[in-house]
């Protein structure tokens, strides 16, 4: 009877240490995920601004100015030391722009708790997307305040930061009266104001994806 207790105590002994064993070579050896940093080089041509297209290193956002939802003045410092998604959208589109917001909306709930995640939504119809506008658009879709600013602003520096800063349209143009962008585009940027990735705001994978990123960079 002891030999029998003697063995069963071996071999849960056994599979006790296969299982330290095979957890510290899954933690130890197996390939830790890392996020690209993109410049404009990575990119399509097409999603570049010309003057930028050659540009293979020390890509940042720019700084920028906008308003929102609450009619406060918000700028890179508003981000410093965050993570954020960004996205480009305007209140009265019936196509895409519901769907990503409702996925933002998910990332935003995702990361309620934690201060380090951020996120900034920007108008491409500042004339039409007031202050207002904005304030019962975000209160109807769950903005948080604090932690996401839907913006209006100047409507060339809005273009420009979506063409020569985050990369986020395909279309040329100069910001001017008949110029115009759609895009579903959700942009990741680091701590650093460095692009990090490019996700489909509609689609549930790239959801998916954007999420198990954010934690990524967060290690």
């Amino acid at each position: 009877m002891s030999l029998i207790k003697n063995n069963k105590l071996t071999v849960i002994l056994t599979i006790g240490l296969l299982f330290v064993v095979f957890y510290y070579l899954y933690a130890y050896v197996s390939p830790i995920k890392t996020l690209p940093i993109y410049n404009p080089s990575n990119f399509n041509p097409e999603l570049v601004d010309k003057s930028l297209q050659n540009k293979s290193n020390n890509h940042r956002v720019a700084n920028f100015s906008l308003i929102n939802q609450n009619g406060q003045i918000i700028t890179q410092d508003n981000y410093k030391d965050k993570i954020y998604v960004t996205d480009f959208f305007f209140t009265r589109c019936g196509s895409i722009c519901p769907i990503m917001t409702d996925n933002m909306t998910k990332i935003q709930e995702e990361f309620i708790d934690n201060e380090d995640i951020m996120f900034l939504s920007l108008s491409v119809t500042p004339e039409i997307d007031s202050v207002s506008v904005l304030k019962t658009y975000a209160a109807n879709k769950g903005v948080i305040d604090g932690k996401w600013n839907v913006t209006t602003g100047n409507k060339k520096h809005i273009y420009n930061l979506a063409r020569q800063s985050y990369f986020a349209v395909v279309e040329q143009g100069d910001g001017g009266l008949q110029d115009f962008i759609h895009t579903p585009n959700f942009i990741l940027i680091d701590k650093d104001k460095q692009i990090r990735g490019i996700y489909d705001g509609t689609n549930d994978d790239d959801i998916k994806r954007i999420i198990e990123d954010i934690y990524v960079l967060e290690n």
